[in-house]
């Protein structure tokens, strides 16, 4: 009985800590070892959705190891339409930022992360899709001190997310649930079952 009070209490403290109005996009992501690493990330800083939008390959395949297993625990949207996700976004407040080194790029700690965001990650090979870049012209970049100037796309999800955190930490939005009791309620009956 104790194991089955702390379970439920660990879920509904994570629950109380979900950032609701942060989130990650991934773009025509390839490896799904990658897709993975970036769900555990999301789910370890409080990102309680990624949204997958596959426009040119087919959804990977998530596996049942230990960082795939975080796909129980982060709701994952597929979305087919570039704009009709964007438009989404923008219609509920959140400031859309894609990566990379276009005309409006600013460095990731240039952007004010306690604001509704969603943040689109490229794939491996050639980043961010064209029709995402006509859409979205705010750009973030991490900034690098070495000769190697970019990041695996996992790690590159890790240290946004990281500085979402550390910004939202800083303003106490960890302490404020952000999830109304009915969507606890309804995470939580779901959580119970995995």
């Amino acid at each position: 009985m104790e194991r089955t009070d702390k379970r439920k209490q660990r879920i509904l403290d994570v629950l109380a800590r979900r950032q609701k109005d942060l989130a990650l996009v991934l773009n025509n992501i390839h490896d799904p070892h990658n897709v993975s690493a970036v769900l555990r990330s999301c789910d370890a800083f409080g990102v309680g959705e990624a949204h997958l939008l596959y426009t040119d390959t087919a959804f990977p395949a998530l596996g049942h190891k230990s960082s795939a297993s975080a796909k129980k625990w982060v709701e994952i949207k597929r979305h087919k339409s570039a704009r009709e996700m964007v438009t989404a976004f923008r219609d509920t407040g959140h400031q859309v930022l894609s990566t990379g080194f276009g005309p409006g790029a600013k460095a990731l700690t240039d952007w004010d992360m306690t604001m509704p965001t969603a943040v689109i990650l490229g794939n491996e090979h050639d980043g961010v899709a064209q029709e995402l870049q006509t859409l979205v012209t705010d750009h973030i970049y991490i900034p690098m001190q070495g000769m190697v100037q970019s990041l695996n796309v996992s790690v590159a999800a890790a240290v946004i997310l990281y500085e979402a955190f550390r910004q939202r930490m800083a303003k106490g939005m960890y302490e404020v649930p952000m999830l109304s009791e009915e969507e606890v309620q309804a995470k939580y009956e779901s959580w119970i079952k995995k």
